[in-house]
């Protein structure tokens, strides 16, 4: 697969992660701990896809390996977060173990893009 059609389906699957969070917080309980955590879920979760678009829109390759790390942060606290709402009983395990697996995958590819990425600028691909 082309590094282009990578990126469209990456992008693609950010988009419906978000949907997928969206949806997973409007069906916490109302309170103020599901409220407060499902902001910041949302906020990140939402902000995964904003950012990875962001980062291929870089103008070059070291803005792309500048932007991503983003990517992976907020990856990162969506999985903080979903933690919080399962340990805390605000969340069915089963309910967030598809957002959950999700964010993972999405994790593992946005490292390995970076690396990739990281490695073809040091092996003099600079575009």
């Amino acid at each position: 697969m082309s590094q282009i059609a990578e990126s469209e389906v990456l992008r693609t699957r950010t988009k419906k992660f978000a949907l997928a969070i969206i949806r997973l917080c409007e069906s916490l309980p109302k309170g103020l701990t599901a409220g407060v955590i499902g902001k910041q879920l949302i906020r990140s979760g939402t902000s995964v896809g904003a950012n990875y678009r962001a980062a291929c829109c870089g103008k070059s390759k070291p803005d792309f390996i500048a932007k991503l790390p983003i990517v992976h942060e907020e990856i990162d606290e969506c999985l903080y977060w979903l933690e919080l709402l399962v340990e805390a009983n605000l969340l069915a395990a089963d309910k967030g173990e598809a957002a959950t697996k999700e964010a993972s995958e999405l994790l593992y590819i946005v490292i390995a893009s970076l690396k990739t990425a990281r490695s073809s600028l040091k092996n003099g691909d600079g575009s």
